[in-house]
């Protein structure tokens, strides 16, 4: 969809490297520019001991891309940068913006090399405000500073981290799509625009059902804990062989007949203290200790079948190990073959992009690039000479 595109990733991390990711699996050709050294995830499992040719953590955020490493605290690497910009469609980074205003490549000084130029910036706060320039981590921004650490657990007990990059991917998916959007104005008008995303602003809308319940009356419930669910139908139930089932209630009371068929207790369909939705909320307590009991007398599987055949709305509670072998899981297209690093040919699995394409080559393009691997080619399509191209690797200005 994105063949021909030419995108200029500069950016480190999870969060900007992957709404680039996206961009790359759609078909555009991202050229990821990289500090000396390389990007620091290239090291995330060598931090802890182990280290690997095929990272996946790092693959999963770069695979199909070009890398060019180039020392943008030099003059002649800021000139890279902006002769790259100067003819991309897109300019993507998660360097602050200060620094980005004092080496000349914001947002202004890019547009006046390049007018059609879609830029994006993705930062922990935004562009605007008294904490634009502060350092922005998932864990940080989009998890504790929006207040979904603390709505997350209940009431009384202590916050606890969100898994690896979770908040990083939600917001890649934000960036590509407005990145998409500005594109598509950009072809229409000739004029690009500045796009910005931010881990805070992603947060605060991916809870936003709760935050616009806050926001109009001014307070919010406590989550709470599974035995005080006031819709005890929508909860996680365990089943006899220990398997956890999430079940969900459609509105209104049209599901309370058929979870009584379903955990075979057909003698409370109509008693009068939980046909109604009132009721059973008064009752929490003890419906739920009702279908606790009749989970626990079947098996994952039987209890599975007795949910489809009472067309109630359940999913098991997995564990990833469990997904990765989930049919589902491949023929939503979920899970693609990646290129090893190694470039021997082989690939192994991972996760795919988050939207599908039926009938369009929407998966990666190649694997992850070795740190510099293209340099050379990316500075020779400049119209750099090779002569200056092996003088500028001897300064270590590039590599």
């Amino acid at each position: 969809m994105l063949e021909g595109l030419k995108v200029i990733e500069y950016a480190t991390y999870m969060a900007a490297p992957g709404a680039g990711c996206i961009l790359a699996d759609w078909g555009a050709d991202v050229i990821k520019i990289e500090p000396p050294g390389g990007d620091p995830i290239r090291a995330f499992f060598r931090s802890i001991g182990t280290d690997l040719q095929d990272n996946p953590v790092f693959d999963f955020d770069n695979r199909g891309k070009k890398s060019i490493i180039v020392d943008t605290t030099t003059a002649e690497g800021q000139e890279i940068v902006r002769k790259l910009a100067s003819d991309a469609d897109v300019f993507l980074t998660n360097v602050r913006p200060g620094g980005l205003t004092r080496s000349g490549m914001d947002h202004e000084s890019l547009r006046s090399l390049n007018p059609k130029l879609v830029y994006c910036s993705l930062t922990g706060y935004g562009l605007d405000g008294p904490d634009a320039d502060r350092p922005g981590f998932d864990i940080a921004s989009f998890w504790s500073r929006t207040g979904v650490a603390r709505l997350t657990i209940p009431k009384g007990e202590a916050p606890f981290p969100l898994r690896t990059a979770f908040g990083d991917h939600t917001t890649s998916m934000a960036a590509a799509a407005g990145i998409c959007a500005a594109l598509v104005e950009a072809q229409r008008t000739g004029k690009g625009r500045l796009v910005e995303a931010s881990l805070f602003r992603a947060g605060l809308y991916a809870m936003g059902s709760d935050f616009a319940i806050q926001l109009f009356f001014g307070r919010i419930g406590s989550t709470k804990g599974r035995t005080e669910q006031i819709v005890p139908i929508s909860n996680f139930y365990k089943t006899k062989d220990d398997h956890w089932i999430c079940t969900v209630a459609r509105q209104g009371d049209v599901d309370w007949v058929p979870m009584c068929k379903a955990i075979d207790r057909e003698d409370l369909a109509d008693d009068p203290r939980f046909v109604k939705a009132k009721g059973r909320r008064q009752h929490m307590a003890e419906v739920i200790a009702i279908i606790d009991e009749g989970f626990a007398k079947f098996t994952r599987d039987e209890m599975a079948a007795r949910l489809d055949a009472n067309k109630l709305a359940w999913a098991p509670v997995q564990t990833l190990a469990e997904v990765a072998k989930d049919p589902q899981a491949f023929a939503a297209g979920a899970i693609v073959q990646t290129p090893s690093a190694k470039g021997d040919g082989t690939t192994y699995s991972a996760p795919a992009s988050p939207v599908r394409f039926p009938g369009a080559d929407d998966g990666p393009k190649g694997p992850s690039p070795l740190p510099g691997q293209h340099t050379r080619e990316v500075l020779a399509s400049l119209g750099i000479d090779e002569t200056r191209i092996q003088a500028m690797l001897d300064a270590a200005i590039v590599a």
